[in-house]
Protein backbone atom coordinates (compact mmCIF):
# COMPACT_ATOMS: atom_id res chain seq x y z
CA UNK A 1 0.00 0.00 0.00
CA UNK A 2 2.87 2.23 0.58
CA UNK A 3 4.58 1.71 -2.45
CA UNK A 4 1.52 2.24 -4.29
CA UNK A 5 0.94 5.57 -2.66
CA UNK A 6 4.51 6.77 -3.68
CA UNK A 7 4.19 5.61 -7.13
CA UNK A 8 1.08 7.79 -7.37
CA UNK A 9 2.68 10.69 -5.89
CA UNK A 10 6.06 10.72 -7.75
CA UNK A 11 3.23 10.49 -10.98
CA UNK A 12 1.66 13.73 -9.52
CA UNK A 13 5.00 15.22 -9.10
CA UNK A 14 6.17 14.57 -12.57
CA UNK A 15 2.36 15.82 -14.44
CA UNK A 16 2.81 18.82 -12.70
CA UNK A 17 6.06 19.61 -13.96
CA UNK A 18 5.65 18.57 -17.25
CA UNK A 19 2.84 21.19 -16.93
CA UNK A 20 4.35 24.14 -15.20
CA UNK A 21 7.86 23.27 -17.55
CA UNK A 22 5.07 23.96 -20.67
CA UNK A 23 3.13 26.95 -18.66
CA UNK A 24 6.03 29.42 -19.47
CA UNK A 25 7.24 28.44 -23.15
CA UNK A 26 5.78 30.10 -26.35
CA UNK A 27 2.90 29.57 -27.49
CA UNK A 28 3.80 27.05 -30.99
CA UNK A 29 0.50 27.61 -32.62
CA UNK A 30 -1.33 31.18 -33.60
CA UNK A 31 -4.70 32.26 -33.56
CA UNK A 32 -5.65 32.18 -37.05
CA UNK A 33 -7.14 33.56 -38.93
CA UNK A 34 -6.69 36.82 -36.52
CA UNK A 35 -2.94 36.22 -36.58
CA UNK A 36 -1.90 34.74 -39.67
CA UNK A 37 1.85 33.45 -40.19
CA UNK A 38 4.09 35.10 -43.12
CA UNK A 39 4.70 33.16 -45.99
CA UNK A 40 8.19 32.29 -47.31
CA UNK A 41 9.21 33.48 -50.73
CA UNK A 42 8.66 30.14 -52.78
CA UNK A 43 5.34 29.21 -50.95
CA UNK A 44 3.06 27.47 -53.69
CA UNK A 45 -0.48 28.28 -52.78
CA UNK A 46 -3.57 28.45 -56.07
CA UNK A 47 -2.02 28.77 -59.78
CA UNK A 48 -3.40 31.52 -61.20
CA UNK A 49 -3.04 32.41 -65.45
CA UNK A 50 -1.93 36.20 -66.05
CA UNK A 51 -2.39 37.51 -69.88
CA UNK A 52 -0.08 36.77 -72.85
CA UNK A 53 -1.05 32.80 -72.39
CA UNK A 54 -0.65 31.36 -76.13
CA UNK A 55 -2.48 27.93 -75.10
CA UNK A 56 1.01 25.88 -76.16
CA UNK A 57 -0.25 23.12 -74.11
CA UNK A 58 3.11 22.19 -72.30
CA UNK A 59 1.25 23.30 -68.65
CA UNK A 60 -1.22 20.53 -69.80
CA UNK A 61 1.48 18.18 -70.61
CA UNK A 62 3.56 18.57 -67.51
CA UNK A 63 0.69 18.30 -65.04
CA UNK A 64 1.06 14.93 -63.18
CA UNK A 65 -2.29 14.96 -61.66
CA UNK A 66 -4.45 15.87 -65.20
CA UNK A 67 -5.89 19.36 -63.65
CA UNK A 68 -4.99 21.50 -66.50
CA UNK A 69 -7.42 21.22 -69.41
CA UNK A 70 -8.27 22.73 -72.49
CA UNK A 71 -11.91 22.65 -73.61
CA UNK A 72 -13.75 23.15 -76.61
CA UNK A 73 -13.91 26.89 -76.77
CA UNK A 74 -9.89 27.03 -76.53
CA UNK A 75 -10.92 28.03 -72.26
CA UNK A 76 -7.87 27.08 -70.03
CA UNK A 77 -8.88 25.05 -66.86
CA UNK A 78 -7.70 24.46 -63.86
CA UNK A 79 -9.17 21.98 -61.54
CA UNK A 80 -7.88 22.59 -58.15
CA UNK A 81 -9.85 19.36 -56.82
CA UNK A 82 -7.24 17.58 -59.02
CA UNK A 83 -4.63 19.74 -58.16
CA UNK A 84 -1.58 19.05 -56.17
CA UNK A 85 -0.24 22.23 -55.96
CA UNK A 86 3.30 20.58 -57.56
CA UNK A 87 4.57 24.26 -59.92
CA UNK A 88 5.28 22.19 -62.96
CA UNK A 89 2.75 24.31 -64.96
CA UNK A 90 4.52 27.43 -63.60
CA UNK A 91 8.31 26.06 -63.61
CA UNK A 92 7.76 24.72 -67.42
CA UNK A 93 5.33 27.59 -68.51
CA UNK A 94 7.52 28.76 -71.72
CA UNK A 95 6.58 32.59 -70.92
CA UNK A 96 6.32 32.60 -68.16
CA UNK A 97 2.28 33.35 -67.47
CA UNK A 98 1.24 30.59 -64.99
CA UNK A 99 2.26 31.80 -61.29
CA UNK A 100 1.58 30.16 -57.78
CA UNK A 101 -0.14 32.64 -55.54
CA UNK A 102 0.49 32.71 -51.72
CA UNK A 103 -3.74 31.82 -51.65
CA UNK A 104 -3.98 28.62 -49.62
CA UNK A 105 -7.40 29.10 -48.47
CA UNK A 106 -8.98 26.50 -50.80
CA UNK A 107 -12.07 25.38 -48.65
CA UNK A 108 -14.91 24.92 -49.83
CA UNK A 109 -18.67 23.79 -49.51
CA UNK A 110 -19.50 23.90 -53.30
CA UNK A 111 -17.11 22.03 -55.78
CA UNK A 112 -18.07 24.07 -58.50
CA UNK A 113 -15.92 26.84 -56.83
CA UNK A 114 -12.63 24.95 -57.53
CA UNK A 115 -12.58 24.98 -61.22
CA UNK A 116 -10.83 27.97 -62.48
CA UNK A 117 -12.03 28.82 -65.82
CA UNK A 118 -9.75 31.17 -67.96
CA UNK A 119 -11.34 32.62 -70.79
CA UNK A 120 -9.34 35.28 -72.45
CA UNK A 121 -7.10 35.48 -70.02
CA UNK A 122 -9.60 36.38 -67.29
CA UNK A 123 -10.80 34.25 -64.49
CA UNK A 124 -14.54 33.49 -64.51
CA UNK A 125 -15.67 31.06 -61.84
Amino acid sequence: MLKKFFKHTTNTFKSLFIIFKHLFKKPVTLEYPEKRKILPEKFRGKPSLKSGCVKCRTCIRVCPSGAIKLDDNNNIIFDLEKCIICGNCSFYCPRSVIEMSKDFELATCDKKDLKLIYKNNKENV
